[in-house]
């Protein structure tokens, strides 16, 4: 069999701290956008002009906190409840033959500063710190398919989950307004897209839980179909 090597270039700065509560897919969380950092020798000016000119990207990248995990021939998808298997390859699972994986996110913008060439992102499905390895343009001619069918997945994800914020969540969002000024929806966005894994989704019993998002560590209870904040301290 034939090895290859690839070389990262660059890093995803992202609100997402941790693989648990990160969206299916992008553009999911209006809130949820981000940054992708090059490095050296490709954090050059002359690597992306002219991208400016391209409205979204394509991002390939390595999904690196599963990666050790191996493949499986099968998995079992959230979006059928966990507990249907379905072969790796008619999924977008993290447990792949190589740990690769594309996002299309929009851009926004590109900063050039010194050393630092960075490219702001819209809405992402990444972890803060995933490794990229390549980007390109995305062209609508060819790849938009509005006929096309998508199996178990044809169409967004349910994310009408109630949230609602608690006296003590209420009190630390009014602290954070000014530096966050949208944090009550993105976390209302986030939660309402229901990140639990698919086998607690149908239990009767109360549980609590917590996510790393921004800087902050939030915690929520379930109680039956709502999802009400506790708390959310700043890390």
């Amino acid at each position: 069999m034939t090895s290859f090597s690839f070389e990262q270039i660059g890093t995803i700065h992202s609100p997402y701290k941790e693989k648990f509560a990160v969206p299916r897919q992008p553009g999911l969380i209006e809130d949820g956008g981000g940054e992708l950092h090059l490095h050296a020798p490709y954090n050059q000016p002359e690597a992306v002009r002219g991208l400016e000119d391209f409205s979204h990207l394509w991002v390939m990248f390595i999904f690196h906190q599963t990666m050790e995990g191996g493949w499986r021939p099968t998995v079992r998808p959230p979006r059928l409840g966990g507990n249907t298997r379905t072969g790796v390859f008619a999924t977008r699972s993290t447990f792949r033959p190589n740990p690769l994986g594309m996002s299309l996110v929009e851009l926004k913008g590109i900063r050039c500063q010194g050393q630092n060439v960075i490219l702001q992102l819209g809405s992402l499905d990444l972890v803060d710190g995933t490794p990229v390895v390549d980007i390109k343009p995305y062209l609508p001619f060819a790849e938009s398919h509005p006929d096309a069918r998508a199996g178990f997945a044809q169409h967004a994800p349910d994310s009408g989950m109630p949230v609602e914020f608690l006296p003590q969540a209420e009190i630390q969002l009014a602290e954070h307004a000014g530096q966050y000024p949208h944090l009550r929806r993105f976390i209302t966005q986030v939660l309402g897209q229901d990140p639990r894994p698919a086998y607690r989704k149908g239990e009767a019993a109360d549980r609590d839980y917590a996510v790393r998002l921004l800087e902050f560590n939030v915690r929520w209870r379930v109680t039956g179909s709502l999802n009400q904040v506790l708390s959310l301290d700043k890390d």
